[in-house]
């Protein structure tokens, strides 16, 4: 069973690809450093995330991002380990992911990588 989630009141929904915390790099005019951030990628192709795992479900996705065509990568450029990034089609936005290790980086990147090549 998922907890947080609606999967129960639609059984025949398919489960999400990929879900877990990742660190977003925020860069607003206001706030600059890592976010934790709960993100579920759909089968869909659509990256969904929210300030918490318990939001699943209950509440609207801080923002939800169509991966389909988007450039994803490993990125060493920021100096810190586990990062990558995510470059969208669509708007003129790059997205700075950090995963807590190497294995949950490639975790990652390969269910992205799927979503970006349908």
């Amino acid at each position: 069973m998922v907890v947080g989630s609606d999967i129960s009141r639609y059984p025949n929904t398919p489960r999400p690809t990929c879900r877990g915390y990742l660190h977003k790099r925020t860069q607003s005019a206001i706030l600059k450093g890592w976010r934790k951030r709960w993100f579920v990628l759909k089968h869909n192709g659509q990256l969904h995330y929210y300030k918490h795992k318990k939001d699943e479900g209950k509440c609207r996705p801080l923002e939800v991002t169509k991966l389909e065509g988007a450039e994803i990568g490993v990125d060493t450029s920021l100096g810190k380990p586990f990062v990558f990034k995510c470059i969208p089609q669509t708007g003129n936005r790059i997205f700075y992911f950090c995963a807590t290790s190497n294995q949950e980086m490639k975790r990652w990147l390969e269910a992205m990588e799927k979503a970006v090549h349908p």
